[in-house]
């Protein structure tokens, strides 16, 4: 009799909720919930689309045409590819990036790290210097370049100058001198910076439990060893992350080469010595007007980072995601 009724009562539910699927109430709830949140996105997607998704799309059907910003466009095929991949500047521009690129993330990465084991703790120094060591990267800007092309003035007044001149050494052209270009440009780039590339890692530091250097050490365990088998292997998810955006950054710097080495006749400075990706990007398409030509620079140099972003989350995947 009891499992008469439960079946009773089972049935019931049953036939209950198929009333309620089959009379559409359900599918019009959701459509409701969903219709404010649809709405609210509209804005975006629109912005989105008319700011970010369409000149996208252009600038790729640009990369295959003749465009001078003037007449029309007049498709051309992969001509632009094939003149690129034909122009000793381009390579020079692509040396020059990948040895800024390199020497600008490893130094910001080794720094960055130093920095936030040195001055992580909590204490008054401690704060006062992060805070000194990350005023360059709020200050940053137009003005502070300004103040660098001031210290590395060839001339007597520049700041670097005056202080070889009070120990009686010659001036050094350290903007016109082509070995030094990308020196001075990577100089420039880890000063302004490390100091974020620190405040990283201390977060990522402060998320290692203190439990496991506690338990390491009493298993005997020495500094050296709590850094690479503890510090090193949990700081992999801040470090990845600095890593490629480091990369990212680095491969789009336009800024310091610009404004540094850009003159009225080159924007890559003496011989070309700190042409950059970006900045014959910006030579070809608003110097010389070749705007598809310079489309196809901008394709070529997603390509690069987008190739190098998947390298970098591979290599930096955990050792048993990466095994399977």
């Amino acid at each position: 009799m009891r499992n008469d009724n439960l079946r009773l009562t089972a049935s019931a539910d049953a036939g209950s909720i198929q009333m309620g699927m089959g009379s559409g109430k359900p599918a019009r709830r959701v459509r409701r919930n969903l219709t404010v949140p649809l709405m609210m996105l509209v804005p975006f997607i629109v912005l989105f689309a008319a700011f970010v998704l369409y000149p996208v799309i252009n600038s790729l059907y640009l990369s295959f045409t003749d465009y001078n910003a003037i007449s029309q466009p007049r498709f051309t095929g992969i001509e632009n590819y094939v003149a690129l991949f034909q122009d000793p500047r381009f390579y020079k521009a692509l040396g020059n990036t990948a040895l800024f690129v390199v020497s600008v993330v490893v130094l910001n990465t080794v720094l960055g790290l130093t920095l936030a084991m040195v001055f992580g703790g909590q204490s008054l120094w401690d704060q006062i210097m992060r805070a000194v060591f990350f005023l360059p990267a709020v200050a940053g800007g137009i003005a502070i370049l300004a103040v660098w092309k001031w210290i590395l003035s060839g001339e007597s007044y520049g700041i670097l100058n005056a202080v070889r001149e009070t120990f009686g050494l010659d001036p050094i052209v350290w903007l016109g001198t082509p070995s030094l270009a990308v020196t001075m440009l990577v100089v420039v780039a880890v000063w302004g910076g490390m100091g974020g590339t620190m405040i990283l890692f201390v977060a990522g530091l402060r998320a290692i439990p203190t439990e496991l250097y506690e338990a390491a050490a009493i298993d005997g365990a020495t500094p050296s060893q709590r850094f690479w088998r503890i510090t090193l292997p949990l700081l992999r998810p801040t470090m990845l992350y600095i890593v490629i955006t480091g990369t990212i950054g680095a491969f789009q710097v336009f800024n310091e080469p610009y404004l540094l080495f850009g003159g009225v006749s080159s924007v890559g400075g003496l011989l070309d010595s700190a042409l950059t990706l970006v900045t014959y990007l910006y030579d070809r398409g608003f110097g010389r007007f070749q705007l598809g030509y310079a489309s196809a620079v901008a394709w070529v140099l997603f390509i690069i980072v987008f190739i190098l972003t998947l390298i970098n989350l591979r290599v930096g995947e955990p050792e048993d995601r990466a095994s399977k």
